[in-house]
């Protein structure tokens, strides 16, 4: 039985990339072979030579929102933190408060000049808290006046252009997080992939929770993943398995649309077919991948579930051996560093 320590791994902290590179696609990328386990060290450019016609490139089109939020209790003056995560109904919002002891239930805060007010409705484990906003206007367009983007707490630079915590292809707004495997790639380098007859498709899974709570059990048998929203749309699931028909790969950027793929796969059996809803979906070394053929993705923390889910593709002897190689050769890690493309 694997253990969360099974998957740890020592990271130097000047590995942990604080800032984006000023050309998007000039990371370096690390291609694992799973079979052999043979490394080439490569840059992100090459992942043309790495897709060949007729294979589809699947891209998560989430957009991040500014989800960080600083306001003050009205009755004390108090501060807290409020870390938007997912829309449940209505201007009712799931979110991270911090101190979350300062949050009882009926507690009321205000953002801003109190355009944005806000009540605590209900109290969940970890800090999280459901909240329910009151405002004029449109939500989103108060959202963007007055929150920040919400980046990882590893990164302690200030971010001066939000856009790079957005990939260029970002639409539907809704995430927590940036899918951070989609920040390599630009315009012209899409261009150059469709030329060459890959099919780019998209699909959305709006990052969540998942992605701030650390693994905190010894057994991973036992963690619980936090449920996402995700779609894809009948056109998506068309061009999808006309690629599998005809013998394409289908080809994953990151782990969040490797954990949509797979969901669906799952709940139809190995077929690809339109459909939305949430997924708490957990891969493991073990699990049978029903869809995801090939995929491009980030460095991950030690521990944590991204590691564990590359590892049932590719083995957690060779992704560990990979990993000590990308430190060994100075790769940039976590979300504004480098990347792997494991095939």
């Amino acid at each position: 039985m694997l253990t969360t320590k099974d998957f740890d791994f020592d990271l130097p902290e000047e590995l942990i990339a604080q800032t984006p590179l000023e050309d998007r696609s000039a990371s370096k990328l690390l291609v694992l072979d799973r079979e052999t386990g043979a490394i080439k060290d490569k840059h992100f450019t090459d992942i043309l030579d790495e897709l060949s016609e007729g294979d589809a490139l699947v891209m998560n089109d989430t957009r991040v929102l500014p989800a960080r939020l600083y306001g003050t209790k009205p009755e004390t003056g108090g501060h807290l933190e409020v870390l938007l995560l997912k829309n449940t109904t209505g201007d009712q919002w799931e979110t991270l408060v911090k101190p979350a002891k300062r949050a009882k239930v009926g507690t009321e805060i205000e953002f801003g000049d109190g355009r944005l007010k806000a009540v605590v409705l209900e109290e969940l484990e970890h800090g999280g808290r459901i909240i329910e906003f009151s405002y004029t206007g449109i939500f989103l367009e108060v959202l963007e006046s007055l929150g920040e983007m919400p980046l990882p707490p590893y990164i302690k630079e200030r971010l001066e252009d939000s856009e790079r915590y957005q990939t260029v292809y970002a639409k539907e707004n809704g995430s927590a997080a940036a899918p951070t495997a989609g920040l390599h790639f630009t315009e012209d380098l899409l261009e150059k992939i469709k030329a060459k007859g890959v099919e780019i498709v998209f699909l959305t899974l709006h990052v969540g929770l998942g992605t701030f709570r650390p693994v905190s059990v010894d057994s991973i048998e036992d963690h619980e993943m936090h449920a996402e929203f995700y779609r894809l749309s009948e056109e998506s699931a068309e061009t999808l398995r006309k690629v599998k028909a005809n013998g394409g790969r289908i080809v994953a950027v990151g782990t969040t649309s490797i954990r949509t793929l797979e969901t669906i796969g799952t709940k139809f059996n190995g077929e690809i077919e339109a459909d939305s809803g949430w997924t708490s979906i957990f891969i493991t070394p073990g699990y049978q991948f029903k869809v995801v053929d090939a995929f491009s993705t980030n460095f991950h923390l030690p521990q944590s579930t991204l590691v564990m889910l590359i590892s049932a593709f590719a083995g957690r002897e060779k992704i560990l051996a990979a990993y000590q190689h990308a430190i060994d050769e100075q790769y940039r890690f976590f979300s504004f560093g480098d990347a792997m493309f494991i095939k």
